[in-house]
């Protein structure tokens, strides 16, 4: 096999026989094709794009690569949810310990925040104590017994992928739907799991920005899949302003606990209630989705869910007892009164790491106690003489920050009309 043929034929447009994707896959991964000719297939794909049956062997190359998980009891049914990435998204963290108490096992291989959205492991990591690096046989040991648990991938999962997203992150070729298709479901298929759900988000606080986009993603997502013996389904959900009202670390640890006691507010409750019974209905648990939110609802009014959380954590190292700290709390008031118009909701998540609560660079450290709540949504009254949000971080922080927090909302005379949560469903029947 020649390397440069098969880049220069995907370069001119044509498709790509599995077995030219299998040997480049192969290659790369072994150290025998180096990293400049897979920057160069990568950017001919981010061009010339792939097809469905391409971009299913680029997958099942990805996911060969490494090891796949092997479950004891192939009776109950192995499910887990992915985002494509939101400020505020701490759906996970209530997600997985709602569906361990309605009986389904939840293996979350989760990852760290870059940027301006949040990762779960780093989210996770501060409640005291919390172990995130467990080996794969802790991790699955804690699944069977517990009913879920969430961890980062070992280097046994999809090494593939590890090395080409890598490299993708270095010579602008993250934005390909193809490769994105590959890199996420490469790792959730080598959970073993029985369905999956998507949840792929739109607006300013999305990677992907455009409905149009986050839409065709969505598509490659299920239709691969599913091409690949996986039950998937997808949500298209807004990202027009973060999801609940906290960002931060602790912050959002916090936020989870309250909603998995029933106190949530009320648009985390949705997505995650709807993203439930999509799994409930994957497992073949129910068959409608009113049925299976019923018993995502029960499971939360009896305390079961919240139970599965305190069990997770437990059995994971973390002591949710002892306090988690947060740090000081100052007010932010808009400068001019009216209703809130809309966010730049990126900017937020930002504002957040620029208080040391997210990473610029993969070494940096996090403070889990930093962050921002929302006081308004879109649509809502606010006026130059209340907050519109609360900081907290130090004052000298807080202050770094505010002239971000303006630039980052737009406030209009008359009401607009608030974003919908959700845009769409995504099944491919």
């Amino acid at each position: 096999m020649n390397p440069t043929t098969i880049i220069a034929k995907k370069r001119d447009g044509r498709r790509l026989e599995s077995k030219e994707i299998r040997r480049f896959v192969q290659g790369y991964t072994r150290g025998e094709i180096p990293d400049y000719q897979m920057a160069a297939l990568a950017m001919a794909i981010f061009f010339q794009g792939m097809d469905s049956d391409e971009t299913a062997e680029l997958t099942r190359q990805m996911l060969e690569s490494g090891a796949t998980l092997q479950w004891n009891d192939a009776t109950v049914p192995k499910v887990d949810k992915h985002s494509t990435g939101g400020v505020g998204d701490k759906v996970s963290l209530i997600l997985a310990p709602l569906l361990a108490a309605c009986g389904l096992q939840v293996p979350m291989l989760s990852g760290r925040g870059l940027g301006p959205t949040g990762g779960t492991l780093d989210k996770l990591e501060a409640i005291p104590g919390f172990r995130t690096d467990l080996g794969t046989r802790d991790f699955q040991s804690i699944t069977e017994r517990v009913g879920c648990a969430i961890i980062g991938a070992s280097d046994e999962v999809a090494p593939a992928d590890r090395k080409l997203y890598a490299l993708r992150d270095v010579t602008a070729t993250v934005r390909s739907v193809p490769l994105i298709t590959a890199s996420i479901l490469s790792k959730k298929l080598a959970e073993g799991l029985d369905g999956l759900v998507l949840d792929v988000k739109c607006g300013s606080g999305a990677f992907m920005k455009s409905l149009g986009d986050a839409r065709c993603l969505a598509k490659s997502l299920v239709a691969i899949g599913r091409s690949l013996n996986l039950e998937t389904t997808a949500l298209l959900t807004d990202m027009s302003q973060p999801l609940g009202t906290k960002i931060g670390n602790a912050l959002e640890v916090d936020e989870a606990i309250l909603t998995l006691k029933g106190q949530g507010p009320a648009d985390l409750v949705k997505v995650t209630m709807e993203l439930g019974a999509e799994l409930l209905l994957l497992a073949g648990r129910h068959s409608t989705l009113a049925e299976a939110k019923g018993q995502l609802e029960k499971k939360i009014t009896t305390g079961n869910a919240f139970e599965k959380f305190a069990q997770m954590v437990a059995a994971q190292g973390g002591d949710l007892e002892a306090p988690r700290k947060v740090a000081a709390c100052r007010e932010f008031r808009p400068s001019e009164s009216g209703y809130l118009h809309s966010l730049n909701t990126e900017a937020l998540g930002w504002a957040v790491i620029e208080l040391g609560g997210g990473r610029k660079l993969k070494k940096d450290r996090i403070d889990h106690s930093v962050g921002l709540q929302m006081l308004a949504r879109i649509g809502d009254p606010v006026s130059s003489t209340r907050p519109l949000m609360k900081i907290y971080a130090s004052q000298s922080k807080a202050d770094d920050i505010r002239p971000l927090l303006a630039e980052a909302i737009k406030i209009s005379l008359t009401p607009p009309t608030p974003p919908e949560l959700f845009h769409d469903r995504i099944t491919g029947s």
